[in-house]
C-alpha cells in the first residue's frame, strides 16, 4: 500500500519558552527530555530544552504540543536516510 502524505503549512507558536504547539509535521524522529528531532514540510526542527515532553501529536492532522523549557529552535534541510545511504553506497563501490 502507498503512503501518503499531505502537505500542509508548518507554523510554530511557542508562548514563554515553555511551551509551543507546531503544524506540519511530517514524522517524529527522535525524542527525549533535552531534544526533541522532527521532520516538518519546511525541513528538519530540532527542538532544544529541558523537561520536554510531547503533550498532543496528531500523524493525520500534522499537528504537535511540546511543554517544557525551550533553549533553541534549529532548522535544517531535509536529507532522507534512502539518499543518504544510496550516496554512502555509492562511494564505497566507484
Amino acid at each position: 500500500m502507498e503512503e501518503k502524505q499531505v502537505m500542509t503549512n508548518h507554523k510554530l507558536l511557542m508562548t514563554n519558552r515553555k511551551g509551543i504547539s507546531l503544524t506540519g509535521i511530517l514524522d517524529v524522529i527522535s525524542f527525549d527530555l533535552r531534544e526533541i528531532l522532527l521532520e516538518t514540510s519546511e525541513g528538519m526542527l530540532t527542538i532544544k530544552g529541558n523537561d520536554l515532553h510531547i503533550n498532543r501529536l496528531s500523524v493525520e492532522k500534522g499537528d504537535l504540543e511540546v511543554e517544557g523549557r525551550v533553549d533553541a529552535l534549529l532548522y535544517s534541510e531535509v536529507v532522507s536516510a534512502k539518499a543518504m545511504g544510496e550516496s554512502f553506497l555509492g562511494r564505497m563501490f566507484k
